[in-house]
């Protein structure tokens, strides 16, 4: 399985305060889209969300998005290695995810740009 990067997952009370700061700092515009009620900018390697606390709640759960060349290949590797899958791969705005759960219980969004 090829891991390309990692997105650092931030809540923000109030998006459109965040998102200048950020494009700033990573030096480039957000690309934004809104998914499940959750106002979602990514920024570099940030991923920006801002939304219903009992959404965030859930969001919050999850360490890191890693980028992988392949979600069916991160399936097959994350399974054979004993992590539990508890969404996905399903579509979305960018390409595919799936949620794991690694055996020392920390949860990971992995993503690819596949459609």
């Amino acid at each position: 399985m090829d891991i390309l990067g990692a997105t650092l997952r931030v809540c923000v009370d109030d998006l459109e305060t965040a998102v200048p700061f950020y494009e700033r700092l990573a030096g480039g515009p957000a690309l934004r889209f809104e998914r499940g009620g959750v106002q979602v900018a990514a920024v570099g390697c940030f991923l920006l969300m801002s939304g219903p606390e009992a959404e965030l709640e859930i969001l919050r759960k999850v360490a890191a998005t890693i980028a992988v060349k392949d979600v069916d290949e991160a399936h097959q590797v994350l399974t054979e290695l004993g992590a539990h899958i508890v969404a996905g791969p399903v579509g979305t705005p960018g390409g595919r995810n799936l949620i794991a759960v690694h055996p020392d219980g920390v949860v990971y969004e992995y993503v690819d740009r596949r459609t």
